[in-house]
């Protein structure tokens, strides 16, 4: 795989730990492509991949949600959701309104448009992430996922609240 240029530079140095460091460098150079290319699909709709998830999650709740809950179910703080609030209001893409039965609580919702942005480009940017992997059987997955897990915790990094989640699904994919 060909890294990026400062991953070169910093292993033109590394000597006798190169052959570890360039496996944490082939893994961020192709998170970097990955983002890169997401956000380029992205952008035609003005939405980053927050945004975007955010129509996502508006989508599952014809309800619509308050702001705290949007934020904790992205992983962001109350201060970026409402940054990324107030940009899809000004695009039209969301309402903020009172709660009818607690006028202190604030709803979210999608628009007409924000819902027929969310149908159309939901599924279609879900597959496209989705056929990153498709090149990988479930085994595969399975390895990667579990490498990934040891590279995680050599590096003392916390689990993601998601891992145990993550770990049932792949055990519940076909064989």
């Amino acid at each position: 795989m060909e890294l990026e240029q400062k991953y070169r530079a910093l292993m033109s140095s590394a000597g006798a730990a190169a052959g570890e460091m360039r496996i944490c460098f082939e893994i961020l150079s192709l998170a970097g492509q990955i983002d890169r290319a997401c956000a380029v699909r992205l952008a035609p709709y003005r939405l980053s991949e927050s945004k975007f998830l955010l129509l996502s999650l508006l989508r599952d709740e014809p309800d619509g949600a308050a702001p705290h809950v949007l934020a904790d179910l992205a992983g962001v703080t109350r201060a970026t959701m409402t940054g990324l609030l107030d940009g899809m209001a000004r695009d039209g893409l969301i309402t903020r309104s009172h709660d009818c039965e607690d006028r202190r609580k604030m709803i979210v919702r999608l628009t007409p448009a924000g819902k027929a942005l969310a149908g159309t480009l939901g599924d279609e940017h879900l597959r496209w992430i989705s056929s990153l992997c498709s090149g990988l059987g479930p085994e595969d997955r399975r390895m990667l996922s579990a490498l990934l897990e040891r590279v995680r915790q050599s590096a003392g990094l916390a689990p993601d609240q998601s891992s145990t989640e993550r770990n049932s699904e792949y055990d519940a994919l076909p064989r």
